[in-house]
């Protein structure tokens, strides 16, 4: 599972979708609504909001966002409908971000070079607009090598 800090319009298709599709099970996790994934790493910037439903349909909010800029037919009405005020930013640290654009960069070079390309021409990295960047490492909770 990967709840991406980047903005989604960075992903390729397949990203995009597996970002749709990992963000609804993760809600069904913060549901308690399955048996896996109930310890996940990525879930912990999410438990430790106030109200993590709230966080994660915001998040899957923007992603079906990007989805209907693209033509995509996401299910919107598989989340709750978002607050019209915007919600609590979550801080996110620069060097995370910088770390999962780079992860990203290695997974499009094979899967998809045409978005890989476009992305080495990135100069200011966006983040999801969840997202409040600030100066930082990457987060503990984050498996990298």
């Amino acid at each position: 599972m990967r709840l991406w800090s980047l903005h989604p319009s960075y992903l390729d298709s397949i990203g995009l979708i597996a970002l749709w599709r990992e963000g609804l099970l993760a809600r069904k996790v913060l549901l308690g609504q399955t048996k896996g994934y109930i310890h996940h790493p990525q879930l912990i910037r999410f438990r430790e909001t106030e109200n993590p439903i709230q966080t994660i349909d915001a998040y899957l909010k923007a992603v079906h966002d990007e989805s209907v800029r693209r033509g995509y037919n996401f299910d919107l009405s598989k989340i709750s409908p978002c607050e019209c005020h915007h919600p609590t930013l979550l801080p996110l640290p620069d060097k995370q971000l910088e770390y999962e654009f780079h992860h990203l960069l290695n997974k499009l070079k094979k899967r998809s070079p045409h978005q890989y390309s476009l992305l080495q021409q990135t100069t200011s990295i966006l983040s999801h607009p969840l997202f409040q960047v600030m100066p930082g490492d990457i987060c503990s909770w984050e498996k990298y090598d």
